[in-house]
């Protein structure tokens, strides 16, 4: 499965749009990660739990976005976006969306 974020894939044509797929997860710190995370705010830097966190939702969502894909028959997805926003303390929401295509 192609994934893209511009609108065409070089050196290939689309054939046909399948419509718009997407793939989200809601994910929530342990507490662990977030005590952690509250005594890097003291010190300040990266807050690496927090970070994996996030890497880990969006494969997670990505990932659903290409089983989506893949049961309308989708040979690629273009036009890739990524947004999150926070649900409530300790839990963001990674969706991903984009345009199933069937490539020539």
């Amino acid at each position: 499965m192609l994934l893209v974020s511009t609108e065409e894939i070089k050196g290939k044509e689309i054939q046909e749009s399948l419509g718009v797929v997407k793939g989200e997860v809601v994910q929530s710190k342990n507490f662990g990660r977030d005590f952690m995370a509250g005594m890097k705010t003291i010190v300040g830097g990266e807050i690496k739990g927090y970070t994996e966190m996030i890497r880990e939702a969006r494969q997670i969502a990505t990932k659903r976005m290409v089983d989506e894909a893949t049961s309308l028959g989708a040979d690629a997805v273009v036009g890739i976006r990524y947004g999150s926003s926070a649900v409530m303390q300790g839990a963001a929401e990674i969706i991903v969306y984009g345009t199933a295509v069937k490539l020539k």
